[in-house]
């Protein structure tokens, strides 16, 4: 179980990864950011970029943020990363 950083931005025209800013990885969303849809939007645009489960998945903090801290289980940090930045 590992837990990384993202940076969450809402009301995207397309949902994808656009880059590493620091340590969190900026991630665009279609959701508003309104009654937690982009917060339900995370898990399961990443659960598809992992080729996860989206119950992997979980949002540990930052529900009401853009920074976030996410917690998947079953990959380390480093194949979290090159498997989400692969196809940026």
């Amino acid at each position: 179980m590992r837990t990384i950083r993202v940076h969450v931005v809402p009301n995207a025209k397309i949902a994808k990864i656009v880059r590493e800013p620091g340590e969190a990885i900026k991630i665009k969303v279609k959701a508003p950011a309104k009654e937690g849809k982009a917060n339900a939007a995370l898990p399961s645009f990443l659960s598809e970029k992992l080729n996860l489960p989206q119950r992997a998945i979980i949002l540990a903090r930052g529900e009401r943020s853009r920074d976030k801290v996410v917690r998947i289980d079953g990959l380390g940090e480093e194949e979290v990363r090159r498997r989400s930045l692969a196809r940026v």
